[in-house]
């Protein structure tokens, strides 16, 4: 029962009640002895281990100050009611200027750092708080207040003083203690806590602050928890201050403990660095982002003459919409593993981790093709609109531009005058040029160094394109990986091929500055033909303005590798799988030169036989790299790839002699300096050390820096006793270093923390 005002409880004047919860009541009261008005709680229960754990850890709490956390006065009893005193606060609780809608991040980043602050002296006295949210931090005039330790813990500290660790107890057999929406996946689970438990209650604090929505959402505490245990909040988006902040508020959010930030002053140091980046003042307030997925589109009869609509149309209306800031889109390529004749909706939400699935049909009907969409919202699977329309090949450009207008008008996008620019600014000149180049999009899906017909066709597809309309910058891009496919493949005419990819390309920057696609595919360029540095500019320069592209992160994968930049390779690639964890890197080549062999074969991305022939040997799991090597060579081939493959099956076979022989072979034809090193290595592992030499000065000339590589691959190990080798390793890294101060001044440190 509450305490009337006046009543007295030690030396307290009871004057109101301001609020209660499951640990008692909180009253204003007024201490008649220092003639000042305290807050005054009252704890509900006074009996056995309750009464134990209360003053146990009220004394551990009282003994922390800090300008951000609510001062203990005294902990006392009287008449058998336990209470404790504290500071009496002005103003307001987060949880009630929440309801207000969401801060602006020049708003929530000062706040979230004096909170973690707090939390960071909490965690020194050795203490976790356990119950952090949004209705126990108290917004003053003068800063942030954490309050209620009602769950705070006594811990010792372990040999990381920074992670202090604690049993999670309940007070009696079941209970879960905390708040669900704010819990950490490791204290639902009843294990061994730590600092970081309350690094991801900040986390989903900020997030709510940011989204004006909670991070883990549900209409049931089992539904919050099951969120928070196994679905990934909604990336926040809208300027680029504020997907910096997202990447920090979802490491935050991680599952595992040690994915999170060490230390609440390390989360605080780098959300203060965000806000240096300088659009602060103009940030608009942070806006939860939907993520879309097109799958390819049902051909109900086929038809020869449109089935490449099935791919080439959705293909098409994803691309349009990759460039918006407030709507992510999930690759077409990692659509195509989606499709069949039953759409599993839940599945895709949790493999593709999106809020909207596009589907479609195809029909043809005399000259005319029936297109019917739905626009689904997943997990549930509900139609959130349905269009059918009737369309000639020559109408496919404005049958694209209409389902692109509705998808944007459906979901209320907020555009930017540069988005709808966007939006249109690649139009075909005719209907013929967009037909071609449709058409050789997909088969470019099918152009690699194994299936070079499939990129030859493709160019001379995208050639018809160009010549009907000479202006449209998409097939220029397209145009130039084709070349670049048929220039990485060597043979006659491979080094012509590399200098028309680079032609088409520095034609579509010119035609379209801003477009995504062209950025990555140039930078691959680069670094193929020895301007690996180059390349990494060219990346870091365009995810400075749109750092939400999973393609620039997929290319810096493979930019940072060539400059020797390592780390900071396997980080491009968890920022690329965290914005769309469909697409396809290259990060198993950075595994290997690091000399992680498991996660080289375990790392995602498209196979190649060669590769995980070459790990497989390095393991000394020969005969299973045998009989990868033998299944691909059952198709046949160009004669670089069968040599490619080839050398490492003679070596492994012991046939010395053949090994070399093609060994060689690729070094002369080869254009890609990474390829070339793997034949380098195996040139060492044939005993000709002075070849191998000659062959890595010739990888590092191309701009492949590999000194990791040099120091730890142990086929390279002849090597490592010639004086030369001492002389390319420094060589080697210099031009790291050299390559890392671009980086730095590019920005590349923020960009990728």
């Amino acid at each position: 029962m509450s305490l009337a005002p006046g009543t007295r409880l030690a030396s307290y004047e009871i004057v109101a009640l301001l609020g209660a919860g499951g640990m008692g009541e909180v009253y204003r009261a007024r201490d008649v002895r220092l003639r000042r008005d305290v807050a005054l709680k009252v704890i509900a229960s006074n009996e056995g281990e309750a009464r134990r754990r209360v003053l146990s850890e009220a004394r551990a709490a009282a003994a922390v100050s800090h300008p951000n956390i609510c001062q203990i006065f005294e902990i006392g009893e009287e008449q058998d009611t336990l209470f404790i005193t504290m500071e009496l606060l002005t103003g307001e609780t987060l949880a009630d200027r929440i309801l207000r809608g969401p801060f602006a991040i020049g708003q929530a980043i000062p706040l979230a750092v004096e909170a973690l602050t707090a939390l960071q002296v909490i965690h020194k006295q050795g203490l976790i708080h356990r119950d952090l949210k949004p209705a126990n931090i108290f917004l003053t005039p003068h800063g942030v207040k954490i309050l209620d330790f009602g769950l705070a813990r006594p811990v010792s500290v372990a040999v990381d003083p920074s992670l202090t660790q604690t049993m999670t107890r309940a007070t009696q057999a079941g209970a879960i203690m905390g708040t669900p929406r704010y819990m950490s996946p490791e204290q639902i689970h009843g294990r061994t806590l730590d600092a970081r438990s309350d690094l991801f209650a900040m986390g989903a604090t900020l997030y709510e602050m940011l989204a004006g929505r909670p991070a883990f959402a549900g209409s049931t505490s089992v539904d919050v928890l099951h969120a928070t245990l196994h679905e990934a909040p909604a990336a926040l988006g809208g300027s680029r201050t504020i997907e910096s902040v997202n990447r920090i508020v979802q490491r935050l959010l991680a599952k595992s403990p040690d994915d999170r930030p060490a230390s609440a002053s390390a989360a605080a140091e780098e959300l203060k660095a965000c806000l240096t980046l300088g659009d602060v003042e103009a940030v608009p307030r942070a806006r939860a982002m939907t993520w879309l997925i097109v799958l390819p589109f049902r051909v109900l009869r086929p038809d020869p003459e449109t089935d490449f609509l099935g791919f080439s149309l959705p293909d098409a209306i994803a691309s349009s919409l990759a460039g918006l800031r407030s709507l992510g889109v999930r690759s077409t390529a990692g659509a195509a593993r989606f499709t069949g004749d039953e759409i599993d909706f839940a599945r895709i939400a949790a493999e593709a981790h999106v809020d909207l699935v596009m589907t479609g049909t195809l029909l043809r009907a005399g000259d005319a093709i029936r297109v019917t969409t739905q626009l689904v919202g997943v997990p549930g699977g509900e139609v959130l609109w349905s269009h059918a329309a009737h369309a000639t090949l020559r109408d496919v450009f404005q049958l694209q531009d209409d389902l692109v207008q509705r998808i944007v008008s459906s979901l209320s996008l907020p555009l930017t005058t540069r988005e709808q620019q966007l939006l249109k600014h690649d139009v075909p000149a005719n209907p013929t040029a967009y037909e071609f180049y449709l058409r050789a999009n997909q088969l470019q899906q099918q152009a690699t160094l194994v299936s070079l017909d499939a990129a030859g066709v493709a160019r001379d597809l995208y050639l018809q394109s160009v010549e009907a309309d000479p202006q449209y910058a998409p097939a220029w891009v397209n145009l130039g990986r084709c070349y670049r496919v048929l220039g990485k493949a060597g043979g006659e005419g491979a080094e012509e091929h590399l200098k028309q990819a680079e032609s088409c390309l520095q034609r579509a920057l010119t035609l379209n500055p801003h477009l995504a696609s062209v950025t990555r595919a140039y930078a691959q360029l680069e670094s193929d033909t020895g301007r690996s540095k180059d390349g990494l500019v060219r990346l870091l320069i365009a995810a400075r303005t749109n750092d939400r592209d999973p393609e620039l992160w997929a290319g810096l994968v493979h930019a940072c590798r060539y400059c020797g930049l390592l780390p900071a390779s396997i980080v491009a690639h968890e920022r690329a799988r965290q914005l769309d964890p469909t697409i396809a890197t290259s990060v198993r080549h950075t595994y290997w030169l690091l000399g992680d062999a498991n996660r080289a074969l375990q790392a995602a991305g498209r196979v190649y036989f060669y590769f995980e022939a070459m790990v497989l040997a390095a393991t000394g799991r020969t005969d299973d790299a045998l009989v990868t090597i033998r299944e691909m060579e059952r198709t046949r081939r160009p004669e670089l790839m069968e040599n490619f493959i080839g050398s490492l099956r003679c070596l492994l076979e012991g046939k010395r002699a053949e090994s070399l022989a093609a060994s060689e072979y690729c070094v002369q034809h080869f254009p890609d300096p990474e390829a070339v090193f793997y034949m380098a290595r195996q040139i060492a592992r044939l005993g000709e050390s002075a070849r191998a030499l000659e062959v890595l000065n010739r990888v590092v000339d191309r701009g492949f820096l590999l000194s990791s590589a040099m120091n730890n691959d142990p086929w390279l190990a002849p090597l490592r006793s010639l004086p030369a080798y001492d002389q390319l390793l420094e060589r080697t890294r210099r031009l790291e270093e050299e390559a890392a101060l671009a980086f730095s001044r590019m920005g590349g440190p923020e960009l990728l923390r």
